[in-house]
């Protein structure tokens, strides 16, 4: 598509543009639903992280007092808690630049960064592509993240005795998976490609929430592993008050999935606390590891949040005393589904690659099957990390084009209409029509056709125009012209020109591709000044 200087022109192909990228957007809103509640239980689940990560420290201060030797570890409190926030700080930084990069990229993140939909204010690039891959992928700030993902986990065990560090650096959930992305079938360039590459900002928002989730667990851990410290060698329970830790594998699990949980006691009830450990969910009894960790075990059987009670049970080993600290906690089972999104148009046209991205969730990719069906002649095959589609004829009316497909326990069916490319405009110069001047007109070449507002990287051809001079008070010069540029007696007509003439282009023919013919795509008036 050509790019107009004129700042009118321009502004109208860019509300062009826009106008059709929003035709053109077809993920499913219940999947963006989907990922917001994701996010929100992650959002959840960091509060009441640090609701328990808040009344640790005075535990452990106060437990310390009980032995000079103890007191290294209570000083240690203040610097973990900084680096904490320092790390959710800069998470949160890097949420703020990407949610201004897929907004109104003006530098800071502010209102211009959202929109209100449905009297319901949401992210302005919600649905952006662009925004994401380009800052965290392109721009480096996702290899960047990653960096400092590690380096904070290494700050983390800072706070623990060298001797234990090995055990603790495999208990960190603070982490980067750098084996997944060399195993997919996509071909990511990198661990920040494979995160973020190609993915819609709302799509993202639950990663970082996710990272912020690792912090504040990563905190709890060293803070359990500090609290352990402080009651070791006594004979009574070391800490007064007690908070149920339920840590599932994962928080958002498909139907027919299990969910397991590891539900524990945080602070020192480990194989040393001497509490008399006992652990039950729902009623059922668990049994407890030599740290003090039950797993509990159940299948996801219907749709939506399920909820689950937790009950640990200590006992004071001197007094025999036992008490007993109940919490409800959740997690949320979902549905497999597909999404079937056309990348630069909700239309398919005939003679140029349409390209569309499928994706699944809750199935592997490799398990994904993609065929065509139904009208214009389709075939879909797989480049890069999404699909190109290729139609041959236009549909008629309630005749679609499909695109099918299947996975091990779903099947899906998209509908697109298929349609040729539209008539491009005819142009001479930058005009359609009107005064030109006669140097100007002299010296132009030929009859371009001109794809206004079309998204797709197509050339169409002129094949033949007739030109009729009609000068002041002469007979008309007819000339019929092969092609689009000006050759024989269409360019002698044309040198001829002189104030006061009138050119008239008729018949203009062009051919486009995919087009079995050419195809008349209008007139031109020029008048000579």
């Amino acid at each position: 598509m050509s790019i107009p200087k004129e700042p009118r022109q321009l502004m109208i192909n860019i509300m062009y543009l826009v106008l059709t990228a929003l035709l053109a957007l077809n993920v499913s809103a219940e999947i963006f639903n989907a990922f917001e509640m994701v996010d929100e239980g992650l959002t959840t689940a960091n509060k009441s992280l640090d609701e328990s990560n808040g009344s640790k420290p005075e535990l452990i201060k106060e437990a310390a007092k009980k032995k000079a030797s103890l007191a290294e570890y209570a000083d240690r409190l203040d610097g973990l808690r900084s680096l904490s926030k320092e790390a959710s700080s800069y998470i949160d930084e890097i949420v703020d630049q990407l949610i201004d990069a897929s907004g109104d990229n003006n530098g800071v993140k502010d209102e211009g960064d959202y929109v209100m939909v449905l009297e319901k204010r949401e992210l302005k690039g919600k649905k952006s592509y662009d925004g994401t891959t380009r800052f965290m992928v392109d721009e480096g700030k996702g290899d960047e993240l990653k960096d400092n993902i590690m380096a904070y986990k290494e700050k983390f065990l800072t706070f623990v005795d060298s001797v234990d560090r090995a055990k603790l650096r495999t208990e960190l959930p603070l982490t980067i998976d750098e084996v997944a992305w060399t195993k997919s079938p996509n071909k990511k360039k990198g661990w920040s490609d494979f995160t973020f590459g190609h993915m819609p900002l709302g799509a993202t928002m639950p990663i970082f929430t996710k990272f912020k989730n690792d912090v504040k667990s990563s905190e709890a851990a060293v803070l359990n592993y500090l609290a352990g410290k402080v009651g070791v060698g006594g004979a009574t329970v070391v800490l007064d008050k007690f908070t149920v830790v339920s840590a599932p594998r994962k928080s958002y699990i498909i139907k027919g999935e299990k969910f397991e949980t590891d539900v524990f006691l945080s602070a020192s009830a480990g194989k040393d606390s001497q509490t008399g450990l006992s652990i039950s969910v729902n009623g059922k009894s668990l049994r407890p590891d030599s740290d003090g960790v039950a797993k509990y075990v159940t299948t996801a059987n219907g749709l939506g949040v399920k909820k689950y009670n937790a009950a640990i049970t200590v006992s004071d080993p001197v007094t025999g005393e036992k008490k007993t600290f109940k919490k409800e906690f959740e997690y949320e089972v979902g549905q497999r589904s597909v999404t079937v999104s056309p990348l630069k148009m909700n239309v398919f046209y005939i003679g140029v690659d349409n390209p569309v991205a499928v994706s699944a969730a809750g199935v592997n990719s490799t398990e994904v099957k993609v065929s065509m069906s139904g009208g214009g002649m389709g075939t879909i095959k797989k480049a890069g990390g999404n699909y190109v589609v290729n139609v041959k004829k236009p549909t008629k009316k309630d005749e679609f084009a499909f695109i099918n497909v299947t996975a091990p326990g779903l099947t899906a069916k998209s509908e697109f209409r298929v349609k040729r490319i539209p008539s491009p405009v005819p142009m001479l110069s930058k005009s359609r029509g009107g005064a030109m001047p006669a140097g100007e007109f002299k010296a132009q070449q030929g009859v371009r056709p001109v794809l206004d507002g079309f998204d797709f990287d197509a050339k169409c051809s002129i094949t033949e125009f007739v030109v009729v001079r009609v000068p002041k008070r002469q007979d008309p010069e007819p000339a019929r012209n092969s092609g689009g540029k000006f050759v024989g007696k269409t360019t002698s007509i044309v040198k001829k020109a002189t104030a006061g003439d009138k050119y008239f282009f008729e018949n203009i023919k062009c051919k486009c591709p995919g087009d079995p013919a050419a195809r008349n795509i209008g007139q031109m008036v020029f008048n000579v000044k």
